[in-house]
């Protein structure tokens, strides 16, 4: 029995520190560098308004689907999301695996240390 519960406690701590390694904090600096991918499509002032993209100001930690006056695919409307880190990391990995038919045609960042750049940077739009 310890022993079972020793290889368990081994399995959440190894678990545990490749989730916080995958979404390790970035740098929101060089995440502002890497946002200028975004910028043909997104803008981030606060009350900016909509392009071929919604504004992002204040994104982080907000439902998916809510910006006013920004028509999101129905497929976006439907996918009930959170904007947290790991719904962010996911989504700009690759926006059509976590949403198919999104109307998002960039093809993500596919880089950890890029999205996480991108999530600090965000989360300082607040």
């Amino acid at each position: 029995m310890k022993r079972i519960l020793l290889m368990l406690s081994a399995t959440v701590i190894a678990i545990t520190s490749f989730a916080s390694a995958s979404l390790a904090e970035g740098d929101a600096v060089k995440g502002e560098t890497v946002f200028k991918k975004c910028k043909a499509c997104h803008t981030v002032d606060n009350g900016g308004k909509n392009l071929v993209g919604p504004n992002l100001f204040g994104i982080v930690g907000k439902k998916s689907a809510i910006h006013e006056g920004y028509n999101y695919s129905d497929a976006m409307k439907a996918a009930n999301l959170t904007w947290d880190e790991a719904t962010l990391d996911s989504y700009l990995s690759n926006p059509k695996t976590l949403v198919p038919k999104t109307k998002m045609t960039f093809v993500g960042l596919k880089k950890d240390t890029q999205r996480a750049d991108v999530i600090a940077y965000l989360k300082t739009l607040q």
